[in-house]
């Protein structure tokens, strides 16, 4: 029997199942990031700590998702950006045309490995939203501060 404390994390499989589903069902997957020191993505789209990125096949190329890092090329403004997320920063997945996905709990990060700066009252922005529209409460994910499309429409 195998320990719990030793198994692997279900996230990464988790991730990549709803990545599939929306894949399959024509629909466009996104996912919340926490961005600390770890993560590599254009800091002009991270707003209070978080980013969400669209990780479909359009939207990316080299697409690589581990189980340790999701990794993959993605354009940014028109410029070609290289990606690197580890995969316990990720704090949803989701569908953006209708918000059905899953959020994660963030993980415990060792002294070592500080985290970033939480966002007001010490919640995830992009987390509480993300868990709104999952739960059918219909809120808009922010949008990049780029000035960039809206994730998602408004559901009711």
């Amino acid at each position: 029997m195998i320990d719990s404390a030793d198994s692997s994390s279900t996230r990464p499989y988790l991730i990549r199942a709803l990545y599939e589903w929306c894949t399959d069902n024509g629909l466009t997957p996104f996912i919340a990031v926490l961005v600390d020191e770890t993560v590599r993505v254009p800091n002009e789209y991270v707003k209070d700590g978080e980013i969400v990125l669209n990780i479909s096949f359009d939207a990316t190329s080299s697409l690589t998702m581990g189980n340790e890092f999701i990794e993959f090329k993605g354009r940014f403004g028109g410029k070609a950006r290289d990606i690197f997320v580890p995969v316990d920063r990720v704090v949803a997945i989701y569908a953006r045309e209708n918000g059905q996905g899953m959020a994660f709990p963030m993980l415990a990060r060792s002294a070592a490995a500080p985290t970033a700066a939480p966002a007001a009252e010490g919640k995830s922005t992009v987390l509480t939203q993300v868990t709104n529209v999952v739960a059918g409460e219909g809120v808009d994910p922010p949008r990049p501060s780029g000035g960039g499309k809206p994730a998602l429409t408004r559901i009711k």
